[in-house]
């Protein structure tokens, strides 16, 4: 269920910057928690690194992640034509398709996992029942590799998406073939280095095609000195997809439609949040993910489904008061969403400070702590 779009005076521009191409990371920082972390809370810039937040939250105040696991998404392959194909699994719906739904008369069911929703990279659109030969030996030796049909675009006629139906478990040709999906932004082919670094440490629920980057920084001496001074922790999933990169189209944001993402809020999470507010602690998002997660369930009552929330200035927040942020695209909607978060005025001047200071940006980049 989507909760509503929020009204805004503001356009399109109002959130853009210009970014050199230099400050976009390519890498991780050699350490996690030694990225540089800018301290946004007050009305000056303050800049440290990562490992400081602990000194920044109180005792009582309650972290939440997003603990949704990248899966290998990307995989390639090719058509009967010998035609290079390319495939970005977004969504497996093994919850909601039966298993053998669509079997021919006589034929055994399909493997659970089996059916797919996929971003297509291709010359020329296959037709539905098309099957293509993915991975292996450039998809022909019989038992190296998988056979991928196509059943029709998704979620109707008209999606952008693809739905298809593979002839084995999507998590396992995912785990055998599979490449990081790394953004459009990094330039250098997936490597065992992004297996482990494009991945938080508490990653649990496999389905996310992007990382929830502001966790990235987090290792286990961050979590340890948060427990040290009294800072709760608690967890969501929202499985990230590859509509997070998307662009705004329209300068009108009111015209601006969202992806849907698939999301869950734990109830022992819930009861950690009415804890913290009850003792006056304050709780922090990691990430602008479980933002959309913490917000979805408090506007719509539902503790899971499919959210397209978009948030921009003027939205009226119901649970986040902070939030553990990662430096986003110009013109994105998570520059929009920030910028309802803390204030847009404050969040344009934070980013000038940000370029100036030479602060890596994006997926790799650096961090910001942000308040209301």
């Amino acid at each position: 269920m989507t909760a509503p779009n929020t009204p805004t005076h503001f356009r399109l521009s109002d959130f853009d910057f210009e970014l050199p191409p230099e400050l976009i990371a390519q890498h991780p920082a050699p350490v996690r928690s030694q990225s540089k972390l800018l301290d946004g809370t007050g009305t000056v810039a303050v800049d440290r690194v990562f490992a400081d937040l602990p000194q920044l939250l109180n005792a009582g105040d309650l972290l939440v992640f997003n603990d949704t696991q990248v899966v290998k998404a990307r995989l390639y392959g090719e058509k009967d034509s010998g035609g290079k194909v390319e495939m970005l699994i977004e969504r497996v719906l093994a919850d909601d398709v039966p298993a053998g739904d669509d079997a021919a008369p006589g034929q055994a069911p399909h493997a659970p996992n089996s059916h797919v929703v996929v971003h297509l990279k291709v010359n020329k659109k296959p037709a539905t029942g098309a099957k293509l030969r993915m991975a292996g030996n450039n998809g022909h030796a019989p038992n190296d590799g998988f056979e991928a049909t196509l059943l029709g675009r998704w979620p109707n006629d008209e999606g952008g998406l693809f739905r298809f139906r593979l002839n084995r478990d999507a998590y396992d040709v995912m785990a055998q073939y599979g490449h990081v999906p790394l953004p459009p932004y990094i330039t250098h082919a997936d490597d065992a280095d992004d297996e482990s670094r494009y991945q938080t440490i508490f990653a649990r629920h496999p389905g996310a095609v992007a990382a929830p980057t502001a966790a990235l920084h987090f290792d286990q001496g961050v979590l340890d000195a948060l427990d040290a001074r009294g800072v709760a922790q608690a967890s969501v999933t929202l499985h990230v997809g590859a509509g997070t990169f998307s662009p705004v189209k329209t300068d009108d944001l009111s015209e601006h439609v969202m992806h849907a993402e698939r999301y869950n809020v734990p109830l022992e999470t819930i009861e950690a949040i009415k804890a913290c507010k009850a003792r006056g602690g304050r709780v922090v998002a990691v990430g602008t993910t479980s933002v959309r997660t913490l917000e979805s369930w408090a506007a719509t009552g539902l503790t899971s489904g499919d959210t397209s929330i978009f948030i921009t200035p003027g939205f009226d927040f119901q649970v986040v008061d902070a939030l553990v942020t990662n430096f986003h695209l110009p013109k994105s909607t998570l520059m929009m969403l920030i910028s309802a978060l803390a204030g847009h005025a404050h969040c344009m001047a934070l980013y000038q400070h940000a370029v100036a200071q030479r602060y890596r940006f994006f997926s790799y980049g650096d961090a910001m702590l942000l308040s209301r």
